[in-house]
């Protein structure tokens, strides 16, 4: 086969554009697909970390607001869950964006855009400012976390279905670690007697830096066009919305506890805020590092199953929680929430390696084959892929309103952990029921064109 031409488009488009993309033809990946796609991946994971850090840098920030800012416990995990929220909303319209202006092009405008947050911060964080002030302005932090869901839908273009569970892993770990990254920068900082605005102060460079390097190094691909129709069949599908609950589980845990941990160890277990930021950072950096991990080992066992036996491993890690959490045990504790960390991480990995996998058993189970099927599988997951990311983001918000209550109710986050220990369990059963159960019960009787794909699906 010929590899396809990588020919920019002509000048009226820019000198950034693509035409012909074909990452499945083995010839063009090698020859010329796979240098472009790793050049556009580790530039992408770069505007991704920032955006990350932006938008968890209200997790540290409360730390740093004690007694004279007036904010009560409640206060902050309200504040925090609405910057939770509003990242989770604006993943929607980040995930089309790509289509719209084209993968390079959006990640400037995307990393342009975290200035604004993080200058308004700036401006307000000081004793006497209102709370709604710093809900409002807390708010525009929330449009760092849509910067996951464009990112994500671009890599995906990028890579051949082989390749998506590394590459995806690696490009949503990259940007998962601007979490603890903030939280180090955040400990360096209070180490040193310094205030939040130096933390603030540290990043608009780096924001800076990441738009131009974007603009330089990056890529738009011609034929990742706005499509409406493909957002419309992937909100029909009842895979988006299976696919949405899991990743609830496992990414709703990460950021939600990314959010709630120092306050936490602050609230319950006394910790002063540098002592809760010697502990912070652990959790999410573990988490983050082990997101490629996770896509791998979808990749070699299947996603389905390591997703499975991960949530075996998070509702085991969330008793120990609430024992040590029942028996005040600060050492157990902490050791327990670390453990979530790293599995609500793994998990990460193998349930965005499912995404492209189950779309694409679909599009042989419809008797598609080659550069079709391919392009049917490209299509629907990277559509689903803003939506899925967006509903797994409200887990957060879900866990830092639990969190919110549970401390108003009982003084502490028990209540919450078995909230969410029995979520865990439902996540279990939903993976098993839907994508491992019909794997081995191969003599029930079903249709031809349901047995295919459903067999399939436990490899995905």
């Amino acid at each position: 086969m010929t590899a396809p031409s990588t020919a920019p488009a002509p000048p009226s488009r820019g000198g950034r554009w693509i035409q012909q993309w074909d990452p499945e033809d083995e010839t063009f990946w090698k020859e010329t697909g796979e240098k472009v796609a790793k050049r556009n991946l580790l530039f992408s994971v770069l505007s991704e970390h920032i955006g990350f850090s932006i938008w968890t840098m209200w997790s540290v920030l409360v730390l740093f607001m004690g007694p004279e800012y007036g904010l009560t416990p409640a206060d902050k995990f309200l504040l925090t869950s609405m910057v939770t929220l509003v990242g989770a909303v604006v993943r929607v319209p980040y995930t089309f964006a790509v289509a719209i202006f084209g993968g390079r092009n959006w990640t400037i405008i995307s990393a342009g855009l975290l200035l604004v947050p993080t200058v308004a911060a700036f401006a307000v964080i000081k004793p006497g400012t209102s709370f709604n002030t710093f809900l409002l302005v807390g708010l525009l932090a929330g449009i760092g976390g849509g910067n996951f869901a464009s990112s994500m839908t671009n890599i995906n273009a990028f890579f051949p279905l082989r390749k998506k569970g590394w590459a995806l892993g690696l490009n949503a770990g990259g940007g998962n670690i601007g979490v603890p990254v903030i939280q180090l920068v955040a400990l360096a900082i209070i180490g040193a007697s310094g205030g939040p605005r130096v933390l603030l102060g540290i990043y608009i460079p780096f924001i800076v830096v990441a738009a131009v390097l974007a603009a330089l190094f990056m890529n738009n691909i011609e034929n990742v066009k706005n499509d409406t129709g493909a957002a419309k069949d992937a909100v029909k599908d009842g895979h988006t919305w299976i696919m949405s609950f899991l990743y609830i589980g496992t990414f709703g845990s990460f950021i939600g506890y990314s959010f709630a941990f120092g306050q936490v160890l602050t609230n319950q277990f006394g910790r002063t805020p540098l002592e809760a930021a010697y502990v912070t950072f652990i959790g999410p950096l573990l988490g983050s590092l082990i997101r490629p991990v996770g896509g791998a080992l979808a990749d070699k066992y299947g996603g389905a199953k390591i997703t499975l036996y991960n949530y075996v491993g998070m509702g085991v890690a969330t008793a120990v929680l609430i024992a040590a959490s029942m028996q005040k045990s600060l050492g157990l504790f902490t050791v327990a929430f670390v453990v979530l960390f790293v599995l609500s991480g793994l998990g990460n990995g193998s349930t965005f390696k499912m995404i492209p996998g189950i779309f694409q058993t679909k599009a042989l189970a419809k008797g598609l084959e080659g550069e079709a099927a391919a392009a049917y599988g490209r299509r629907l997951s990277g559509a689903s892929m803003g939506l899925i990311g967006a509903v797994g983001a409200l887990g957060g918000v879900g866990i830092n309103l639990a969190f919110r209550q549970s401390f108003l109710s009982y003084g502490s986050g028990t209540g919450a952990f078995v909230a969410f220990l029995a979520f865990y369990a439902a996540c279990f059963v939903v993976t098993w029921a839907v994508y491992l159960r019909r794997s081995a019960a191969k003599g029930q009787a079903t249709t031809a064109s349901e047995a295919k794909p459903q067999l399939s699906y436990a490899e995905v």
